[in-house]
């Protein structure tokens, strides 16, 4: 669900309409009943300087009489029942499940993805992905020495966008446990009632840890119907490395000798009947994405529906406030004047 518009109006808009007839009419009629008999005599010694008051008394009245009228003005707007209204769009029917399975060995820390590295750049794709898919659930596994379910299926983006924000390359070690990574992706999706289910393996790595082979993982992914997408993501040769290790805190840099099994990955893929994409650039990683977005697409219905809130308490508040403080205005200030 998500928010599709705001506007301002009335449970009864005829009460707020009457405003502007009725407060208009009492100020005609009040001005018609004015006394024209009714004389200015100057204050003062006869053939003296006549007392004036130290501010113009005639503006004043008129001010206090304008706010009377706002006070009014208000009350009939707070009887009339005012109403932020919200336009929210609802699915009516659930998007895929998608479980993204993030390698954050120390070799995503390299430089060759178009300036960023490699991690950040998947990072970037996916909460793109995310965003352009509201209806699906969408998850997180990260995989280092071990593998852990970050993020379950989910459609609420400020939860996933803020844990993907806070991982970290070799928050989980140094090693990449594939197999693992897989296997928790299998755990979590067996359940699931959504019409496709889907794991996305991001990897630059050979499986090097973990108890589970990683083409193991991927046929119980096939037996289960869940799709499997394997992306290879990085060039070879040497590429320079930079990151920030979050258990030292110390700062890696350096030149890494880039390469990777393309093989092995390819046979994790077809263990799966599942889908293989290198992604040597950030042009081929960004379409991989479109890939997946295109081919792993469920029909979306959606409705608007219109919710109000009620705002009833700052009219009231505000007329009774203005009328009231008129009063004691008139009462303990001018008193003895008007």
């Amino acid at each position: 669900m998500s928010a599709a518009g705001m506007s301002f109006g009335f449970e009864r808009p005829l009460i707020a309409a009457a405003a502007f007839v009725v407060i208009p009419l009492a100020v005609f009629i009040g001005r018609r009943l004015h006394n024209p008999f009714v004389a200015s005599i100057p204050l003062g010694p006869p053939g003296g300087t006549p007392f004036k008051t130290p501010f113009n008394m005639y503006g004043l009245v008129k001010a206090l009489r304008v706010l009377e009228y706002c006070g009014a003005a208000l009350l009939f707007f707070s009887a009339a029942g005012p109403l932020i209204k919200t336009s929210e769009i609802v699915w009516l029917n659930r998007g895929a499940d998608i479980l993204f399975v993030i390698d954050t060995s120390p070799s995503m820390a390299a430089l060759d993805m178009d300036g960023t590295n490699r991690f950040n750049a998947a990072r970037k794709l996916l909460a793109d992905f995310a965003e352009s898919r509201p209806s699906d659930g969408i998850g997180l596994v990260a995989v280092g020495n071990d593998a852990a379910l970050l993020v379950p299926p989910t459609t609420d983006r400020e939860v996933l966008f803020s844990r993907l924000e806070q991982l970290r390359i070799a928050e989980l070690g140094d090693g990449t446990a594939l197999g693992m990574g897989l296997a928790v992706a299998a755990f979590h999706l067996e359940k699931s009632a959504a019409p496709r289910r889907v794991a996305v393996l991001i990897t630059d790595g050979e499986n090097n840890a973990g108890a589970i082979h990683p083409e193991t993982a991927a046929a119980v992914l096939r037996d289960l119907g869940i799709s499997l997408w394997v992306i290879g993501i990085g060039s070879g040769g040497e590429v320079p490395i930079d990151y920030v290790d979050p258990h030292t805190r110390m700062r890696r840099t350096g030149l890494f000798d880039s390469r990777f099994d393309t093989e092995a990955l390819r046979r994790i893929s077809l263990a799966a009947e599942g889908t293989w994409l290198s992604a040597p650039s950030a042009q081929a990683l960004s379409a991989a994405f479109s890939s997946l977005d295109d081919r792993e697409m469920v029909v979306r219905r959606s409705g608007i529906v219109e919710r109000g809130r009620s705002c009833r308490l700052p009219f009231m508040l505000g007329a009774l406030g203005l009328l009231a403080g008129l009063k004691f205005i008139r009462r303990f200030f001018l008193g003895a004047l008007v």
